[in-house]
């Protein structure tokens, strides 16, 4: 049974949203929609757990995984703003320790776009040490490059959130999770988490795994920059542990819901500037790096940490959408020129080799209902 709103123009999103469900692609999800700063479509429905006992609602949060990377995006382009970052200056001028074994030049741009070379780290890891936060940035900050920063794009996976992080903390004066929570989340009134409270644990959905969740795996550890994965491995339901929940992890392990990311986008599209103004946003979404991913041979585009040209986002998505999927399913972007902020959160990690088909369903619907 699918619960919650949407507007008569979205009751196609309700019908592609709930055909997900009837094949067993969804266990537990959520879609929503912000169009012009309006909530339009709030979605949800199934399970939030693998016995299928506790229901999917309205409040449920869950694990986006790389989704979060967007939001991660976005407090950078605000510290941008603000003065307080620079995209082209060497991370090291906010991080001197980060100057360590030829990386002194290398700049914000090519982190958040993962041309940094440090897709992973050299020296062996524990999720216990990177829990803790120091000792990751520490090992990143002592390593070398694993390969020429700048000369080609392999996707940081983990390491992006702390290369990321990392300057902001230096330059706040407090972590990633604190700078969410006041900055981004407290203003819109939306739950959105990196370092989940404990006393939230209770309403976070259990992570599922599906068929061919970790292929993508099995691919980059065959490749020849394989640190991505395996150093520390990710595993996918490492977030159904409390102290993955609670640490400060901001290349994978946001918490919210799919009304909280649409609202996220929402606020960044609607012209606004309650988040960032427009010419901090077209600098953000400005593109680093249009190729091939190294690793898949893929077409991959990316701006500063925002994900551009997602076949996700499909053919009638205006050319500035910009976003960031999740491992397993989870997908929010932005779209400028339709005034919508789009968010679908799951708990049920599938792997497909084109494009997910749950994801894309929802995002006809949701065209189809702009009428564009």
């Amino acid at each position: 049974m699918i619960e919650g709103t949407c507007d008569a123009r979205f009751a196609g999103l309700r019908d592609a949203f709930a055909s997900n469900f009837a094949p067993g692609l969804d266990i537990g999800a959520a879609v929503a929609v912000y169009a012009n700063g309006k909530l339009v479509a709030d979605l949800w429905g199934g399970h939030a757990d693998a016995a299928r006992k506790k229901p999917w609602t309205g409040d449920t949060l869950v694990n986006v995984w790389s989704s979060t990377k967007g939001v991660m995006a976005l407090a950078v382009a605000m510290l941008v703003e603000r003065g307080k970052l620079t995209y082209h200056r060497p991370i090291a001028e906010v991080w001197p320790e980060f100057a360590a074994n030829g990386k002194e030049t290398i700049p914000l741009d090519l982190a958040l776009s993962h041309q940094a070379g440090l897709n992973g780290l050299s020296v062996p890891m524990s999720f216990e040490q990177v829990y803790l936060w120091t000792p990751y940035v520490d090992a990143l900050a002592a390593m070398a490059p694993l390969w020429t920063p700048g000369s080609r794009f392999v996707y940081h996976a983990l390491t992006y959130g702390h290369l990321a992080g990392e300057p902001l903390r230096r330059v706040y004066g407090d972590g990633v999770g604190a700078y969410i929570a006041r900055e981004i989340a407290g203003p819109l009134d939306t739950p959105f988490y990196v370092g989940l409270p404990e006393s939230l644990h209770a309403r976070v959905a259990e992570l599922i795994e599906g068929p061919q969740a970790s292929d993508w795996l099995t691919d980059v550890r065959a490749s020849p920059y394989p640190h991505s994965a395996d150093n520390p491995a990710p595993l996918a339901l490492l977030p159904n542990q409390r102290a993955w929940r609670a640490a400060e992890i901001p290349g994978g392990n946001g918490h919210g819901t799919a009304r909280s990311l649409a609202a996220i986008y929402g606020a960044m599209v609607d012209g606004s500037d309650r988040l960032l103004g427009k010419a901090a946003l077209a600098e953000a979404i400005r593109p680093r790096f249009d190729g091939v991913d190294a690793i898949s041979g893929d077409p991959t585009c990316f701006a500063a940490g925002f994900c551009l040209k997602d076949a996700t986002y499909g053919n009638r998505a205006s050319k500035r959408t910009f976003g960031h999927g999740g491992w397993g399913g989870a997908m929010a972007f932005g779209d400028p020129d339709a005034g919508i902020g789009f968010a679908y959160v799951m708990n049920h990690m599938l792997g497909f080799d084109g494009v997910d088909p749950r994801r894309k369903v929802l995002v006809d619907a949701v065209y189809d209902a702009l009428g564009a």
